[in-house]
């Protein structure tokens, strides 16, 4: 099972050879001693040190070096191997590493060892079975955070590699979690840089870990060692390979048997039995023009027996996504089914490498081979190169979003993942997904609600900062809460930074709506209660009271009762039902009563002597208004004011109860005392209320009552204040209206 190590000079994947930063820029003290150096500076740090698998930490460095060397990486890639676990043991581990080995490999090492860390915290992490899922999207997520050094990526590849080999060698039960992850996440990044050999070997493992049974019996199925079957498509190219050329046709043949897990989830998938699986020997052949594709094919019919059923022409009908190629099974002299796919040049970069198709002949032109173009333009070459495997990891994680939402998602590298997501750890080694720029109030409020309104302190990596401080990709990040209370207003406060998330906002917002919610609510009740307990009816329930009044529940009749929205003789009329006894309509002049009830309103009404009238709260009348008269039950006439709203609900259910009144005929000079509610309305500060105390008071005004509330708007603190103070006559209210609006700040003076 393991990656075969090849003598003799290497040929880096594509990728890999554009990630030799020596070819760049050589490192001091000589790049191609680096690995050495490295080993001799880390093996009395880590030579004696164990991972939490188990492995030496020293054995596993050794063997993550032999494979990258393998996929041809550049010595300081290899040189990384080493450095990353005896980072974990040096006081200042970028500066020591810098001065020894160069700002670049301390640069790659330090992101190595955030990367290190996000594996060991998926792995740590104490989640139940639910999360698991989103733990290991999480981890993908990281991975991708931290591709801009595409060397970090490999270095890890490489060593998730080797941790699966130390668990197969040494037999040693693989957890679960760790081989879900290698095969759902480190297997398809392999792929998507193009290194096959890293890619299989991830998914027979991980396999093997993960479905024990299904492993051995597919392996039982193919009836022969890989080794055998290597050496069998090896025969079969080279028998290919020599008939072509005999034939004039060049062509590049390669050989690539079917490994266990391709063959167990082909099975799957298309509902095969594993004799029908065709293509566990497979040959592919490589030309420059499509004619040559055909002429191949021709030959290859003419050399082996073909299958019948079993010849696809993707060129002349391509598949939905653009691929292109001929696919045919033959039988060799021994009966053995062999699928042989033949294609363009073209048409294999397109189908190995998706959206980046050609970059690899705009980097190497006609000479064959990437990178070997002037120097002067290496560096701008790498670049562009570098994005364009940067686009192959959007697209990966493209398909991954796609297969959750069932959508497409659009955009751009610099518009995606890269640039918008951090990802953090709690203490507890679980990982958050946070927008870019979050603080720690933001990482409070993705953990919980409740934990953001009570944050006040925060540590990142165990150093305490403020609140407002912008986090990074795998950081560790604690917040301290206090045991009750809420967030600040401040936190709002866009220039101040606190919150990033437009969620973590929204939250905030919500509980000071529900803190202003919960003082209208308590005013109102208050409200309500004080008639209950003027009417004598204590006893009644509130929830019964507010669903007879044609409210949900209590509050919510509480709530328009706080806002001023709902007038409490709704309450009253419910609680004393009118009397619907017809009353008589002749007309008898009375005497003028005292105002505030009895005999003597100041008011005159035509039908019975001596009638008691009450001036109504609800709209309080003063002369010269013009009014009518409503007969109540129990407390004689009550007189409203013409255009009272109160008093057209009445009259809609009682219109028989109406009766004619008038001001007596001296009123207008009388001296008695009337009380009107003043509605005002301005931007609360300090000293508005004395401001508007002083109007009264330099106006002769008596103020008998007085109420105000604030609550928070866009334009700042609003202020509704509502007085009932006493005149003689409406006419005397003008001027005081009119001096209040020239009050600072007082937006609308009106009578109510």
């Amino acid at each position: 099972m393991k990656t075969p190590v090849r003598s003799g000079p290497v040929a880096a994947a594509p990728i890999v050879q554009l990630l030799d930063d020596d070819s760049v820029t050589p490192d001091a003290g000589g790049a191609t001693d680096q690995p050495g150096r490295a080993r001799a500076f880390a093996e009395p740090l880590i030579g004696e040190s164990l991972l939490d698998t188990g492995e030496n930490v020293l054995a596993h460095a050794d063997a993550v070096a032999e494979i990258l060397s393998s996929i041809g990486a550049a010595p300081s890639l290899r040189a990384a191997a080493y450095l990353v676990y005896a980072a974990d043991h040096l006081g200042k581990p970028d500066e020591v590493i810098a001065k020894a080995f160069g700002d670049s490999q301390a640069s790659l090492v330090a992101h190595a060892r955030k990367l290190l860390q996000v594996q060991r915290a998926a792995q740590g992490a104490q989640i139940g079975e639910g999360q698991r899922a989103l733990q290991t999207e999480r981890v993908r997520k990281m991975l991708l955070a931290f591709s801009r050094d595409l060397r970090v990526v490999l270095l890890r590849l490489a060593s998730r590699l080797q941790t699966l080999r130390y668990f197969a060698a040494s037999k040693r039960p693989c957890p679960g979690a760790l081989a879900s992850e290698s095969l759902q996440v480190f297997a398809p990044l392999a792929n998507r840089l193009g290194i096959w050999q890293v890619k299989w070997e991830l998914e027979d493992l991980a396999f093997r870990f993960l479905e024990p049974e299904k492993y051995k019996q597919v392996a039982r199925l193919l009836d022969e060692k890989r080794a055998e079957r290597e050496q069998e498509v090896e025969r079969l190219r080279r028998h290919l390979v020599a008939d072509l050329t005999e034939r004039g046709l060049q062509a590049q043949v390669q050989g690539r048997p079917k490994h266990i897990y391709s063959i167990w989830k082909k099975m799957v998938q298309k509902g095969l039995d594993f004799d029908r699986v065709l293509d566990v020997r497979a040959l592919r052949v490589i030309v420059a023009e499509i004619p040559d594709c055909y002429s191949v094919l021709g030959r290859v019919h003419e050399l082996f027996k073909a299958v019948p059923g079993e010849l696809d022409d993707y060129i002349a009908r391509p598949k939905a996504n653009g691929y292109q190629s001929l696919h045919t099974v033959v039988e060799d002299e021994h009966g053995r089914v062999v699928e042989i796919q033949i294609r363009t040049t073209a048409m294999h970069e397109h189908a190995e490498h998706g959206i980046s198709a050609h970059w690899a002949y705009k980097e190497a032109g006609h000479r064959g081979k990437v990178g070997v173009s002037a120097r002067g333009s290496f560096e701008a070459k790498v670049a562009e190169a570098r994005m364009v495997v940067l686009r192959q990891l959007l697209a990966w994680e493209r398909d991954y979003s796609e297969a959750e939402s069932g959508q497409r998602v659009g955009g751009h590298p610099e518009n995606g993942l890269f640039e918008d997501r951090i990802y953090v750890f709690t203490p507890q080694a679980a990982i958050v997904e946070l927008a870019a720029g979050a603080t720690p109030i933001d990482f409070a409020y993705a953990l919980h609600t409740d934990l953001g309104h009570r944050c006040r302190s925060a540590r990142v990596d165990g150093v305490l900062v403020p609140l407002n401080t912008p986090l990074r990709s795998g950081q560790v990040v604690e917040v301290t809460a206090a045991k009750a209370g809420g967030p600040s207003m401040d936190w709002l406060n866009s220039e101040l930074g606190y919150l990033q998330s437009q969620r973590s906002k929204a939250k905030v917002r919500a509980w000071f709506n529900a803190l202003a919610q919960q003082s209208t609510i308590a005013r109102g009740r208050e409200a309500v209660e004080k008639l209950l307990q003027r009417e004598g009816r204590t006893a009644i329930k509130l929830d019964e009271l507010a669903s007879r009044l044609g409210f949900k529940n209590s509050d919510a009749l509480f709530e328009v009762v706080g806002k001023d929205e709902y007038s409490l003789r709704n309450i009253e009329t419910l609680l004393r039902p009118p009397d619907t006894a017809p009353v008589s309509e002749d007309r008898i002049a009375l005497k003028r009563a005292k105002p505030g009830g009895g005999a003597g309103s100041g008011v005159l009404v035509v039908g019975v002597d001596s009638l008691l009238t009450t001036l109504a709260r609800c709209c309080r009348p003063v002369p010269p208004d013009p009014i009518l008269g409503f007969i109540t039950k129990g407390k004689g006439v009550a007189v409203h004011r013409a255009g009272c709203g109160y008093l057209a609900q009445l009259s809609q259910r009682s219109p028989e109860r109406l009766i004619a009144v008038e001001w007596g005929q001296a009123e207008e000079a009388s001296s008695t005392q009337y009380p009107v509610d003043v509605a005002i309305e301005a931007i609360d500060r300090q000293g508005l209320l004395r401001d508007i105390s002083e109007v009264f008071a330099k106006e002769k005004v008596n103020v008998i009552a007085a109420s105000t509330q604030s609550r928070r708007g866009a334009d700042g603190a609003l202020a509704r204040m509502t007085f009932t103070v006493e005149v003689t006559h409406a006419t005397r209210l003008r001027p005081v209206l009119e001096t209040l609006t020239r009050v600072r700040g007082v937006r609308m003076a009106r009578r109510r």
